[in-house]
């Protein structure tokens, strides 16, 4: 069987590790191995390569992702589905490995439906908000990326009597914003999950101004959609000059962390292996309670990711 790996929608590190071990482990168990550059609109289009040993040497230690992504209108199209499934066929490619998130993982799932294809998710997203997983490949590096920028902004927060608002990723799911604080020492944390308290936190910083406080350290996350508010809120209550540093996609970048290569090849194998082994392998692969497993494509895309109620009570311990 000839086998395709491909990334679709935002990149995350650990992917080039994942494509290094894909290529590598299917020569390995005897199959053909492709590569499919640009994503879903490289599927399209047949930008599909016979993939060489040579084409994944030194690519372990680099972020984002050598064969590229995207996301695609067209595939919405049945006519453009059609295409990428002749195009697939003409390379002999009966499954796919796909590093990707929950729009990846629908746009496969309609794919699979339409088409004889077989294909196995592997859960690549700093967001870490897919369902069924605990584990999404490239939280570990986004994490570190945030956490040596927090580190430096609160060197110069301390040096001044001032308040930083950093606002990080991960869409509608605060996992990246409250993991973070937890390991910064922030005094604020606001993250779509939990309403926030103003009057609350207003009332304990106040008193801990009056006691010598002098600089606070707030994380938000994007999808909270209130940096602004929060911005002015402790300028005009608390009596801090504030500033504002929204990371953006530095997020997304770096040298995968060893727990990133780690579970690359882990995942890459359990997928790669599970293809092999069926002949209906239309499954997302998850990592639960310290254990690999699978879980159908229809429970993933059809669930909403919830955070662990334990992160959701540390928000209450900050400080």
């Amino acid at each position: 069987m000839a086998l395709a790996i491909m990334c679709s929608g935002g990149d995350a590190p650990g992917m080039n590790p994942a494509i290094k071990k894909f290529v590598d482990y299917s020569y390995k168990k005897g199959e053909e191995a492709y590569l499919v550059y640009d994503g879903l609109e490289g599927l399209i289009d047949n930008k599909i390569k016979k993939a060489t040993h040579q084409d994944v040497a030194g690519i372990v230690h680099i972020g984002g992702t050598i064969i590229r992504s995207s996301r695609s209108k067209r595939f919405f199209e049945h006519e453009y589905r059609l295409k990428a499934f002749n195009n697939l066929k003409s390379h002999g490619i009966k499954g796919m490995v796909v590093l990707g998130g929950d729009g990846s993982f629908r746009a496969m799932e309609k794919f699979s439906s339409e088409f004889d294809i077989n294909f196995v998710g592997i859960p690549s997203t700093i967001d870490n908000d897919i369902y069924g997983t605990d584990y999404c490949l490239g939280v570990d590096t986004a994490l570190n990326v945030i956490r040596d920028a927090l580190d430096k902004i609160r060197d110069t927060a301390s040096s001044f009597n001032r308040a930083f608002i950093v606002e990080v990723m991960g869409r509608d799911c605060g996992y990246l914003a409250v993991v973070s604080a937890m390991i910064s020492g922030a005094e604020i944390c606001i993250i779509p999950e939990v309403e926030f308290n103003t009057q609350e936190v207003e009332k304990k910083l106040l008193k801990e101004i009056e006691e010598g406080r002098n600089y606070i350290l707030a994380i938000i996350s994007e999808g909270s959609k209130n940096t602004s508010q929060v911005h002015a809120w402790i300028q005009d209550k608390l009596g801090l000059e504030t500033r504002v540093s929204i990371l953006g996609h530095i997020q997304r970048g770096g040298n995968p962390t060893v727990y990133d290569r780690l579970m690359a090849f882990d995942f890459t194998i359990k997928a790669v292996d599970y293809l092999l082994s069926h002949n209906d392998s239309n499954k997302v692969v998850v990592f639960k309670n310290g254990e690999f497993g699978f879980m159908e494509i229809e429970e993933v895309v059809s669930n909403k990711y919830q955070l662990p109620q334990h992160y959701l009570d540390a928000i209450n311990f900050l400080d």
